[in-house]
């Protein structure tokens, strides 16, 4: 062969199952596709409903501290009958009758309002986290595409490399420069490599489909990450300084700190259920004399008087409760086991972020090393396979030695190409634990989108293409 590495083959060598290049005015891109999944993802939609809903309970909590006003009308028709002397006297009239009810001291009213204020920030928080963690899958679901398309690249050189070595063993078999051995150990790398490409390709297929789910958007192609994205270290330097922050700044921690304020608020409510209330009653009464009922008009000077009447009143209104059948006390315990619960749930919830810092940190440089690693390995996966191919025309390696060598440098590209991608998504999730993750981090990616990526070309770096 006059080209060692097969990687390099040109997109017009492909066999016909090569992906259909468009232009790249069609495809999409990084913030494209995180618009459409605000706008369309199921979801966060769920969780922006639910959000507000929830943002119900001020004003429901609030009320209770607020006054309330009634009104009410009746018609009444009543017949008082005396046996000695016999008389019978009827009455009836209508009745307008306004109240008014101000609490003055409520300790259960003012601490529901408390808690509802800590719950409503707990959920406000809650969405954010949503909202943020639908940045990081809009990445996982886009890179993921170009993970699967690069993979397929990938398969499909490799597939062509595998036949070519197979007709160059069916070749020198003719000619008596090898055995069947050769035959079958080329057919079976040929099988195999045809197989693997079939899954790559079905695998493209099942990425696209969840950025469908996502976005309830279709999507023919979307735009290819250039191998010149800066690969840097996590700034600062140092793990700890993440994991700080992380504590003080990640969404979901500190929606756990409002859950354990609400819970806090929440068992004051039920304990001040065994305080006094004190409210301010107002009520205003107009009706037919008859109507009132009064049991001695005449001391009011309206005996026989067939008139309207009114009546106001106002009065403070002590309320002391004694007994309840056991029903505060059970709250209140009811309360306080919840609030444990909570405090445990922030501490499972710290462990995780914890965790979660430290290991997204160790990732991003581990990603690091790997790039520059796999990169090496590439190089001297070229240099193998050429010497190999070398040998192999002198006689001095074998059919094996030859597929061999391609099976390993296909393998460090994939490799190399999974280290790029994961420093990419490992990063954004580092920025999610921190609680810093943002659009603007989608955007500063997409500085570096190639709208004319073909991964049949570019599945390699362009100077490890050239070495071909």
């Amino acid at each position: 062969m006059g080209r060692a590495v097969c990687v390099l083959l040109l997109a017009s060598c492909l066999p016909t199952f090569t992906l259909a290049a468009e232009a790249p005015s069609s495809r999409a891109e990084l913030l494209a596709v995180y618009q459409e999944a605000v706008a369309h993802n199921s979801d966060l939609a769920a969780a922006r409903d639910d959000f507000a809903a929830r943002q119900e309970a001020i004003p429901q909590a609030r009320a209770n501290l607020l006054p309330t006003i009634s009104t009410s009308a009746s018609m009444e028709s009543t017949r008082l009958v005396r046996d000695a002397p016999a008389l019978a006297r009827d009455r009836s009239g209508t009745t307008y009758q306004a109240n008014l009810k101000q609490p003055l001291f409520n300790a259960e009213f003012w601490f529901g309002f408390k808690a509802a204020r800590a719950s409503t920030a707990q959920a406000a928080l809650e969405l954010s986290a949503k909202e943020q963690a639908l940045i990081l899958k809009s990445a996982e679901a886009y890179f993921e595409i170009l993970r699967a398309s690069d993979d397929f690249a990938a398969s499909q050189a490799e597939e062509i490399a595998f036949k070519q070595q197979l007709d160059q063993a069916q070749g020198r078999l003719k000619g008596g420069m090898s055995s069947i051995t050769d035959v079958y150990d080329a057919q079976t790398a040929f099988d195999t490599a045809q197989a693997n490409r079939k899954l790559a390709e079905r695998k493209v297929d099942d990425a696209y489909e969840k950025l469908v789910q996502l976005t309830n958007h279709d999507y023919a192609s979307i735009e290819g990450i250039e191998h010149q994205l800066p690969v840097l270290a996590p700034m600062p330097a140092d793990a700890r300084t993440w994991v700080d922050a992380a504590v003080q700044q990640n969404l979901s921690m500190l929606a756990s700190n409002y859950a354990v304020q609400a819970a806090e608020q929440t068992v004051n409510a039920r304990i001040a259920d065994h305080a006094p209330t004190l409210n301010a009653v107002a009520s205003y009464k107009k009706g037919d004399n008859d109507s009132f009922g009064y049991s001695n008009p005449s001391d009011f000077g309206l005996d026989g008087y067939r008139g309207n009447v009114a009546q106001s009143s106002i009065a403070l209104e002590v309320d002391i409760p004694i007994y309840s059948g056991g029903r505060t006390s059970s709250q209140a315990r009811e309360s306080s086991r919840r609030l444990d619960q909570s405090q445990d749930q922030r501490e499972t919830q710290r462990r995780q972020v914890v965790l979660d810092t430290r290991n997204y940190y160790r990732a991003v440089n581990s990603d690091i090393e790997q790039i520059e690693a796999r990169r090496k390995t590439i190089i001297s996966g070229q240099g193998s396979l050429k010497a190999s191919k070398v040998g192999a025309d002198v006689g001095t390696r074998n059919t094996v030695d030859v597929l061999n060598a391609q099976r390993q440098l296909f393998t460090a590209v994939r490799d190399y190409n999974n280290a790029r991608y994961d420093y990419i998504l490992d990063t954004l999730r580092l920025k999610q634990a921190a609680g810093t993750l943002s659009p603007a981090d989608l955007q500063e990616l997409a500085r570096y989108l190639k709208a004319d990526y073909d991964p049949q070309r570019d599945f390699l770096p362009p100077e490890l293409n050239n070495q071909g």
